[in-house]
């Protein structure tokens, strides 16, 4: 992913207005971001526990999504699994992110979710950046390369669910 600007984030949301884009937490250290490494740009609002938000480019144009999930977790004991990555977490390690869709069917109060990881870090589990609080990750038999156009399909089915 190329690097991004506060500007270019906060002007690419598709799922909210102007002015919630304009008022939203975006990340102070985006100069530190391993842009290389990532298929979208994904982040927490340290301001609001149930919010969370990703950038990443669809048809050639950034296309941010603002993201709700349950501040509070259930059952710390299972384990699950990311839709986009595959990665599996203990407990709160997966979340199901919802997003309210694009235009008019989102001013009426429609929504897609996925269960997603909570910390959004999907890019960096996939490339062995990161390792999930389990320890490890399921050894797949796919190339990095494939699981990270797995990934990006994966995310890109859920955006194409944001405009129906």
């Amino acid at each position: 992913m190329k690097p991004l600007t506060e500007q270019d984030i906060r002007s690419s949301f598709v799922n909210c207005s102007k002015g919630e884009a304009k008022r939203l937490a975006v990340p102070r250290n985006l100069e530190e971001r391993p842009w290389e490494d990532l298929d979208f740009l994904g982040w927490r609002d340290p301001g609001a526990p149930d919010r969370s938000y990703l950038v990443t480019e669809r048809e050639g144009r950034l296309a941010g999504v603002a993201l709700r999930f349950p501040s509070s977790q259930r059952g710390f004991l299972h384990r699950s699994m990311c839709s986009l990555c595959l990665t599996t977490h203990h407990g709160g390690g997966v979340s199901l992110m919802t997003a309210r869709k694009a235009g008019t069917a989102g001013r009426e109060g429609n929504s897609v979710g996925l269960y997603m990881c909570t910390d959004l870090s999907c890019s960096l589990y996939v490339r062995g950046r990161k390792t999930p609080d389990s320890g490890m990750r399921i050894e797949e038999s796919l190339t990095v390369e494939e699981q990270i156009a797995r990934t990006t399909a994966n995310l890109a089915a859920f955006l194409d669910k944001l405009y129906v």
